[in-house]
């Protein structure tokens, strides 16, 4: 990553909020003009598979390509860009539930600059890692965000760090809004941009961007129904706020102050997305598009699909802003879909306790072309007959026909079968 010199006569005035904007698109201008510290002009490609399903024209920003796998890599390289000498001299310090803790650790790091991150507690390991990788000093403290940006808040009062906040900064959001630049340079004719919301930063900045370019373009935020912290501001409505999600990366209880406002005057509409329409936009990415999203960078799809009405007949501009996904949770995502989809089945069968049975079931299934993947034999612990017994046998189908087809063979074979889960 190149660095421009810093720009010790930046002074935003965050109490004269245009002045303040103004100044920062125009350092976000003058970098961009220089390279952009070599960030990633992320593709924008068309989605014909996700836009049949949606029943509007989809083109999506695949921001999970970037080396830190998120968006977040842009508002951080140039708040940080905006350091003078003897700011960089006192490090930095800054809160994040991981995309916003690479971002800031690469530009630290490529800047000689110490880096400490708060990341809350089930922050994915796979962002710990990933901004430890980069060289940051990372703690885990705090139930969520607004617990860790406390701690980091503490820090930089006491050490004099300078901290950079993942949104609520006229600098970070202005680069955040180098995503919607690039996306109407690109695609210059799309009717609606949808933006996740968190604290707000993307939505904020990428919306003023476009709105420069395009003002009668539309703006929609997209936020989790367990999460709708500004959705509750812009709706006038007091929803409760807390719970587990897998878009960990826009669980905030409250969005920016700067961000919060902005958006106020800015966004059309804000549309919320429960975790059952966050895991089928999750795993469409994943089959339609072979790209890997995390659970934030899937909710403007999430919102897309289950407002087929709002969308429809539309060329409609999304960003899949990051890919930061645990593996572990990106396993049982697919299989709950394969087994929502009845193309993997649990079935219970019972037997009579002689020699023979478990091989009979094994070549109707073989016949029938299942792919048994597990098969557990239940005698002892069972409250049948003492010689009957069951088995659950867990196997994949073509789809939910074959499956019903391999379960009609059994039972034509005078097995008992029943659908013990999928």
């Amino acid at each position: 990553m190149s660095l421009p010199a810093p720009s010790p006569d930046f002074k935003a005035q965050p109490s004269r909020r245009e002045t303040a904007l103004t100044a920062a698109f125009a350092h976000v201008d003058r970098l961009r003009a220089s390279g952009f510290g070599g960030i990633l002009r992320a593709p924008m490609i068309a989605a014909p598979g996700l836009s049949q399903a949606a029943g509007c024209d989809l083109h999506v920003k695949l921001e999970n390509l970037q080396v830190t796998g998120s968006f977040k890599e842009r508002g951080a390289y140039a708040r940080m860009a905006a350091l003078s000498f003897e700011e960089r001299g006192r490090g930095v310090v800054a809160a994040s539930a991981g995309n916003h803790a690479q971002g800031v650790a690469r530009s630290a790091a490529a800047m000689g600059v110490t880096a400490r991150i708060f990341m809350p507690t089930g922050t994915p390991m796979v962002k710990v890692h990933a901004t430890r990788a980069l060289g940051a000093e990372v703690e885990i403290a705090g139930a969520d965000f607004d617990a860790a940006k406390a701690l980091a808040l503490t820090q930089a009062e006491t050490t004099g760090a300078v901290f950079i906040h993942p949104f609520d900064d006229p600098v970070v959001l202005a680069g955040q809004g180098t995503l919607a630049m690039e996306m109407l340079e690109d695609q210059p004719d799309l009717d609606v941009l949808v933006f996740p919301v968190g604290g707000g930063g993307l939505a904020a900045g990428a919306g003023l961007a476009a709105r420069r370019i395009n003002p009668d373009i539309e703006l929609v935020g997209v936020q989790s129904d367990l999460f709708p912290s500004f959705a509750n501001r812009f709706r006038g409505e007091d929803r409760p706020i807390g719970g587990f999600t897998l878009a960990e990366g826009i669980a905030v209880r409250e969005p920016g102050g700067l961000t919060g406002d902005i958006l106020m005057d800015l966004l059309d509409e804000v549309l919320l997305v429960d975790e059952r329409q966050i895991e089928r936009a999750l795993n469409l990415f994943i089959s339609q598009m072979r790209v890997l999203p995390e659970g934030a960078g899937a909710v403007g799809l999430a919102a897309v699909l289950a407002n087929p009405a709002r969308f429809a007949g539309k060329k409609v501009g999304l960003v899949l802003s990051g890919g930061n996904v645990d593996t572990r949770l990106l396993s049982s995502l697919l299989l709950r879909d394969l087994a929502r989809s009845h193309r993997l089945a649990r079935f219970r069968i019972e037997l009579v306790d002689v020699p023979g049975q478990l091989s009979a079931v094994s070549d109707l299934i073989s016949r029938a072309e299942g792919n048994v993947t597990d098969v557990a034999y239940h005698k002892t612990f069972s409250d049948l007959p003492a010689k009957v017994t069951y088995i659950d046998i867990s196997l994949e189908a073509q789809d939910a026909a074959h499956m019903d087809q391999i379960q009609a063979a059994l039972q034509a074979a005078g097995f008992r079968v029943e659908l013990a889960g999928y």
